[in-house]
């Protein structure tokens, strides 16, 4: 199952997931790409998102106004949902409208291929030595087996000779199944308060993140510029 949260508020760009491109909110545009992978249903704690995503035929779970990240908001949406410890759960952001299906589908194979007992997969694309020096980009540095070792808003790894070197952007896709999205949201750590990266809790753990390189175009929705830009682009 593909879960989106959608919370209303949000500093840069208010109520942006109802927030509309070619007279269709950026909400339905991300669930009208997620359908073509697996069951989609958004949580959010705005009746009015509510009432717009079913005047588009998706369900939707009311959750509570505060929580501090779309995980913890997505795992209450998982226990109302009844979902099993086994089942597949699919983080995807509710502000990206232009995200290709296909990555939510290497991110499902992934998973269902992953034999740990904390599973949980996301993903990266190249990107050039100009948007890695941007701290909203999230940067991931990988070891050989393609787990993740450390993601930063910094530009990583510090190219200290200049070498030629492909950096990764982080895509805020996340994938568990159910089980390790419990153990998830009760882990604490430090790091993530200093990067502001709720990811960073899991390798301080001592988990493993599994990453997937993928090519895409997608972005998030955070700004005005952004949205003109998304407008432009349909």
């Amino acid at each position: 199952m593909i879960i989106i949260p959608a919370r209303l508020s949000s500093s840069r760009l208010p109520n942006k997931v109802i927030l509309e491109i070619k007279n269709k909110p950026i909400i339905i545009w991300c669930a009208e790409a997620a359908k073509q992978v697996d069951d989609v249903v958004i949580a959010t704690d705005s009746k009015e998102v509510i009432d717009i995503c079913k005047k588009y035929g998706f369900d939707a779970v009311m959750t509570n106004k505060n929580h501090k990240s779309g995980s913890d908001r997505i795992k209450e949406a998982a226990d109302k949902l009844g979902l099993k410890d086994d089942e597949i759960v699919i983080n995807m952001q509710g502000d990206e409208p232009f995200l290709e299906p296909e990555i939510l589908e290497k991110v499902k194979n992934k998973l269902n291929g992953l034999e740990r007992d904390f599973k949980m997969v996301s993903c990266y694309k190249i990107i050039s030595e100009l948007e890695a020096e941007d701290p909203n980009l999230v940067k991931v540095v990988i070891d050989k087996n393609s787990d993740a070792l450390y993601f930063s808003r910094s530009k990583i790894p510090y190219n200290r000779d200049n070498n030629p070197h492909q950096y990764k952007g982080h895509l805020g896709i996340y994938g568990f199944d159910k089980k390790s999205l419990d153990i998830f949201t009760k882990m604490k750590g430090k790091l993530e308060h200093i990067e502001k990266l709720e990811q960073l809790r899991v390798l301080e753990n001592g988990e493993k993140i599994a990453m997937i390189e993928v090519k895409s175009k997608s972005f998030g929705i955070d700004t005005k510029e952004d949205l003109e830009r998304a407008r432009q682009m349909v």
